[in-house]
């Protein structure tokens, strides 16, 4: 579905990606790990094309989209669910969430999707009228997510969902993705510094540091892998 084809990138003035390869096929769910300054955001944000590669390609369902506008890459089934969140705190969670439906997908698909969100965030039902800045953060985690399901999209990538949330807030966000691959079938790319779980719920996995690819393989190889126990599981 999704191939980076030895990518690399420049952000804020600083190479931040040298060289990347990886392939991300339908109904996979594919983990991006490493450490703060590894160049995860910025792939991600080269993927949604805010972000304009030096070098390399980015192939979407066998179609070169390096040079395709950040605008038009949704509409290709491309949803990428920022790290930090970024709801719109002044509008109500309903609209948030029909900010997300504005593909052609999302628009023809609007009533089920809204359905399948609520579903599986009730919370999001039981406070849809409610402004999105008032949220709890895990709240806006989920509005996040519902917001990027909106869309329709083949692809979810998700940018460090764990970010500031509490343990018990974090569990119940992977379980919902978790849920999303395993029910829907849907293709989702993460991007996690929480290595652990990021390795135990993937099919396949890439380690990232300073810019490059250093490992890569099934979650068994990883997480038996020397390197990755010592420097992210602590073992």
């Amino acid at each position: 579905m999704l191939r980076i084809e030895g990518v690399s990138a420049a952000y804020g003035g600083l190479k931040a990606l040298s060289d990347v390869t990886l392939t991300v096929e339908a109904g996979q769910f594919v983990a991006v790990v490493g450490p703060n300054g590894a160049g995860k955001t910025t792939l991600f944000k080269t993927i949604s094309g805010t972000v304009t590669p030096v070098s390399g390609r980015i192939v979407f369902e066998g179609r070169d989209i390096s040079a395709l506008g950040p605008a038009e890459r949704p509409h290709l089934g491309i949803a990428h669910v920022p790290e930090g969140r970024k709801v719109f705190g002044a509008m109500t969670v309903f609209e948030n969430l029909e900010m997300g439906a504005t593909t052609k997908a999302g628009q023809a698909n609007w009533k089920a999707n809204l359905e399948r969100i609520y579903a599986l965030f009730p919370v999001l039902a039981e406070r849809r009228a409610q402004y999105a800045g008032t949220l709890s953060g895990g709240q806006q985690q989920m509005l996040a997510i519902g917001r990027g399901l909106a869309s329709s999209p083949k692809l979810l990538m998700l940018d460090e969902p764990s970010m500031g949330l509490a343990p018990v807030v974090t569990d119940a966000i992977f379980e919902r993705i978790q849920q999303l691959h395993r029910e829907d079938g849907l293709t989702i790319l993460l991007v996690e510094q929480r290595v652990a779980e990021a390795i135990e719920h993937c099919d396949y996995g890439y380690v990232l540091e300073t810019g490059r690819v250093a490992l890569s393989g099934t979650v068994q190889q990883l997480s038996t892998d020397d390197r990755v126990r010592q420097a992210y599981l602590g073992m």
